[in-house]
C-alpha cells in the first residue's frame, strides 16, 4: 500500500485545487505618518466571500487598548444601520453581549500608544456572501491583542455583525472608534475567497 506522499508523487498535470482559494486584493500599510481612516473601493464583485487580516496599532494614549469601527458602502456614520455580537475573554473573565443598532461594527481590541512597544492588535474578518443583494451582509470576526503586560488588557474576541442593509458591498472602510489614527506598520489587507 503506498503511502499518501508516493501517490502525490504520482499525479501528472494539474493538481486539485479546492474551492475557497483566497486572492489578494489589496494591502494597506501605514507609513510613517499616521492616518485616520483605510479605505478599500472599487471592490470587484468576482468572489464569493472577502477576509479582512488586519495588524492595526493606534495613537491612542490609554492602557484599555483601542477598536476599529467598519462600515461599508459610506453607510452611514449617523444612522443605526449594523448590529453585533461578541464573545471576549481576557483570561481572568469572559463577557458576552450584543450591541442593538450602532452606525457601523465595532473591531476590538486594537494596540494603543500606551500599551507596549512594538504590540499589534490582530484581527480576521470574513464578510459572507457580499454581493448577494437578496439579504442583510453579515460579517464574522475574530481578534486578539496580547500585550504582554500581565493585566487584563489583553484580549481574544469573537464577534458577528451585521449591515441591516441589502446592497452588494464594493467599499469597506475603518476609522478608530476613539478618533485616533492608524499608526506606522499596521497593515489591513483584503482578500477575494473563491
Amino acid at each position: 500500500m503506498p503511502i499518501l506522499g508516493i501517490m502525490a508523487s504520482q499525479i501528472s498535470g494539474k493538481l486539485w485545487q479546492p474551492d475557497g482559494a483566497y486572492d489578494s486584493l489589496a494591502t494597506v500599510t501605514v507609513g510613517a505618518t499616521a492616518v485616520a481612516s483605510i479605505e478599500f473601493a472599487g471592490i470587484p464583485n468576482t468572489y464569493k466571500h472577502l477576509q479582512l487580516r488586519m495588524l492595526v496599532r493606534t495613537s491612542r494614549a490609554s492602557s484599555n487598548g483601542d477598536y476599529a469601527v467598519m462600515r461599508f458602502n459610506g453607510i452611514s456614520t449617523t444612522a443605526s444601520y449594523y448590529s453585533q455580537h461578541y464573545l471576549y475573554g481576557n483570561g481572568t473573565s469572559a463577557v458576552a453581549g450584543a450591541d442593538g443598532t450602532f452606525t457601523g461594527i465595532y473591531i476590538e481590541r486594537l494596540a494603543a500608544a500606551s500599551q507596549t512597544s512594538g504590540v499589534f492588535g490582530v484581527s480576521i474578518i470574513d464578510i459572507l456572501d457580499y454581493t448577494d443583494i437578496s439579504k442583510n451582509k453579515v460579517i464574522r470576526n475574530f481578534n486578539g491583542l496580547e500585550d504582554n503586560s500581565g493585566t487584563t488588557n489583553s484580549r481574544v474576541t469573537l464577534g458577528s455583525g451585521m449591515l441591516l442593509s441589502t446592497p452588494a458591498i464594493n467599499s469597506i472602510t475603518f476609522t478608530s472608534g476613539t478618533g485616533s489614527n492608524f499608526t506606522e506598520y499596521s497593515q489591513f489587507s483584503l482578500y477575494g475567497v473563491r
